[in-house]
């Protein structure tokens, strides 16, 4: 019923910028908080940066200061712009989004929806 789409990734140079975003699609009525989150090579999937409905915000510490995360609610879209990065940035990032959407009865549900991942790759 939902899909998550992310675009933006690639490779960046250690100092450099990406802007990654993530598009909510089908039959949606209302996305709650959407985040991302990473997760590199033989670790745990970990939250980078959400905002809700209303615009609050919270990072990781590792990206205060260097990440921004925003939407678009019109697009049902987040983004990540990510600056200052560091080799330690690279991993694959995830879009998360918590999405009430219509059922096909006419009931609505919630649930939440992942994106397929986006590789984030920063030279040093």
């Amino acid at each position: 019923q939902v899909q998550l789409v992310e675009s933006g990734g690639g490779l960046g140079q250690a100092g450099g910028s990406l802007r990654l975003s993530c598009a909510a699609s089908g039959n949606i009525f209302s996305i709650n908080t959407m985040g991302w989150y990473r997760q590199a090579p033989g670790k745990q999937r970990d939250l980078v940066a959400a905002i809700t409905s209303g615009d609050s915000t919270n990072y990781a510490d590792s990206v205060k200061g260097r990440f921004t995360i925003s939407r678009d609610n019109a697009k049902n879209t987040a983004y990540l712009q990510m600056n200052s990065l560091k080799p330690e940035d690279t991993a694959v990032y995830y879009c998360n989004a918590e999405v009430t959407y219509y059922g096909g009865n006419g009931r609505s549900y919630y649930s939440r929806y992942w994106g397929q991942g986006t590789q984030v790759t920063v030279s040093s």
